[in-house]
């Protein structure tokens, strides 16, 4: 998934991005309000992980401008206002969550997770098609009954493919999905991670390239 992290504290910012970026998650950052807004403008998002006292553009504005441009994103508010009142104002202004600083990392990936699953049509827990099965909780693939070791961009672009339920997802779309901001689109990096992905799901190909569209799962 797309997620991107707004938090004024460099160190905090950083340390919640890598740890995202564990779960194969696509993840980019701001430091303020106002950049804030600048990326989800033209990127999309799956879930905004948002501060709440932020520099610029206060967190409950950004919500905010979330809620009116109507964008897709998920919301998580990010907050040391840890009072009841804090919390209702929070979720009453758009919020999709609220947790509350000191955090645990784990509970924090767990509810970008299932935010994550929210901005999309519904989809099960755990994806199957063609003899795959993909478990995005536990990080686990399978063909036919075999395990599959995969990087963490194979396993983000192999999620993308079977969310997509055999429609064809350019190769701009995983880029959107599976890299960061910080991602070159002339790289070839998805034709080297679909080559990647072919060879180690091994025979039969399942991963189909339909010329001047992209790929989908057969």
């Amino acid at each position: 998934m797309r997620v991107l992290v707004v938090e004024d504290e460099p160190m905090l910012a950083d340390a919640i991005a890598e740890w995202l970026r564990e779960e194969t998650h696509a993840v980019d950052l701001a430091h303020d309000g106002e950049a804030a807004l600048e990326r989800i403008a033209v990127n999309d998002y799956d879930v905004v992980v948002l501060d709440r006292d932020l520099p610029r553009v206060h967190g409950d504005e950004v919500c905010r401008e979330m809620v009116a441009s109507e964008c897709d994103a998920r919301v998580l508010m990010l907050t040391a206002a840890a009072q009841l009142d804090d919390r209702v104002t929070g979720l009453s202004m758009g919020a999709d969550d609220y947790l509350t600083k000191p955090f645990a990392f784990p509970e924090l990936a767990a509810r970008v997770l299932a935010l994550g699953r929210r901005s999309r049509p519904a989809a099960p827990p755990v994806l199957r098609r063609a003899g795959i099965t993909l478990d995005p909780a536990r990080r686990e693939v399978f063909r036919n009954g075999r395990f599959v070791p995969l990087s963490k961009k194979e396993f983000a672009v192999l999620a993308e493919l079977l969310r997509a339920g055999g429609n064809v997802v350019s190769a701009e779309q995983l880029l959107e999905k599976a890299w960061d901001e910080n991602a070159d689109p002339f790289t070839g990096a998805v034709r080297l991670t679909i080559l990647k992905l072919r060879r180690k799901l091994a025979d039969p190909p399942v991963v189909e390239t339909v010329a001047g569209v992209g790929y989908r799962i057969a």
